[in-house]
């Protein structure tokens, strides 16, 4: 069994149907969970293009009497990836198996999974870039073909047994679709790129779980909320729920401006949705490297975070927001940057007050 009581299989993945059908339960987390989660596609908010593209997929599959095409879910962490595929399965009223690239690391441990699903089940491949190759290449043919070759024995003895599958339907999710290879990546009859969402559209998601959560928020509260959300669902709601924190604590119980602005503050969230590590990269580079360029493992030791943390949790963000510039020599401040910290950016070559010129011609940072 899972934390949560789910029933966890023998392969490490486990069958997520119950958050789907009975949400219900005892346990506060996964009350919070359930009510969260929007559970089908007219309740899903924003990613209207995606939302409006996969109704049209399932309803045809639905329409046929035959599973759907095969679906990847990409865009950056937190959007909504594994309640769409959540809300797939509910859609088609099939039950769901969940599982992660990092789990898969073998062509037995994915064999396993698959030869134990049912005829139009689901399976949610979470993080997909990251399972290893000899399982991508079993994946290949299992989605193609419904099939899958199990070798018994070794060198010339060996004997691959073909096994023949249920039709069912594969639900990748990556936050880095360049990642997955090409031969896996065609395999995928519908590809959906989610992007952030508007401060409009957490607004809505924010007073939707806070009446689920039975929250007294006020507009005020709630839209300050969405503002520092930097266009995530998933922090908004982690967000909603510290306000809620703070005002029970140190307020009247009201989730309204107020209390949104002393809670952010004292977690750390300033107007604009930075936290603490993304404005020690800014800090960083602008106080330490006169505004860059510098290279990501230079700039994660000053920061004292791993280059992976640095690239994959801060720069997405800052790069977006105008905070940060990507050059062939490393990350340099924007003048965004230096303007959110209070500080006079230098003059000089390289630097964010005057950014490396693009050759449009050679398609490159002049150097």
């Amino acid at each position: 069994m899972t934390d949560d009581g789910l029933e966890r299989h023998g392969d490490d993945s486990y069958d997520a149907t119950s958050r789907i059908v009975d949400p219900g339960g005892d346990a506060d987390e996964r009350r919070v969970e359930a009510a969260l989660r929007p559970r089908r596609l007219a309740e899903f908010p924003g990613q209207p293009r995606v939302s409006d593209q996969l109704a049209l997929v399932l309803e045809a599959a639905r329409r046929r009497g035959a599973p759907p095409d095969h679906v990847l879910l990409s865009g950056p962490p937190g959007l909504g990836k594994t309640s769409l595929a959540m809300i797939i399965a509910a859609e088609l009223e099939q039950p769901i198996r969940i599982t992660s690239g990092p789990a898969i690391q073998h062509a037995g441990d994915l064999a396993a999974i698959l030869s134990s699903l049912a005829e139009g089940e689901v399976l949610f491949l979470d993080e997909i870039h990251r399972m290893a190759r000899p399982a991508e290449e079993m994946l290949y043919l299992a989605m193609e073909d419904f099939r899958v070759d199990v070798v018994v024995g070794k060198g010339p003895g060996a004997t691959a047994i073909p096994l023949e599958l249920p039709p069912f339907t594969v639900v990748g999710a990556t936050t880095r679709a360049g990642l997955l290879p090409a031969p896996l990546r065609d395999r995928f009859g519908f590809t959906g790129h989610l992007d952030y969402y508007t401060a409009e559209d957490l607004s809505a998601i924010l007073t939707r779980n806070a009446d689920l959560l039975g929250v007294d928020a006020t507009r005020q509260g709630i839209d300050e909320i969405a503002g520092r959300s930097r266009g995530t669902p998933r922090i908004a709601n982690r967000l909603l729920r510290r306000v809620r924190d703070y005002a029970q604590v140190h307020g009247k119980g009201v989730v309204d401006h107020a209390a949104a602005r002393a809670a952010l503050e004292l977690f750390d969230v300033d107007a604009r949705g930075l936290d603490r590590l993304d404005r020690g990269v800014l800090e960083a580079l602008c106080k330490r490297f006169g505004g860059g360029p510098v290279g990501l493992s230079t700039l994660a030791v000053a920061v004292g975070e791993e280059p992976d943390t640095v690239e994959t949790v801060a720069e997405p963000y800052l790069v977006r927001e105008g905070y940060m510039i990507r050059t062939p020599r490393g990350r340099a401040a924007a003048p965004g940057a230096w303007e959110h910290l209070g500080l006079t950016p230098p003059d000089g070559p390289g630097t964010s007050a005057t950014p490396l010129p693009f050759d449009e011609g050679e398609g490159r940072f002049a150097l």
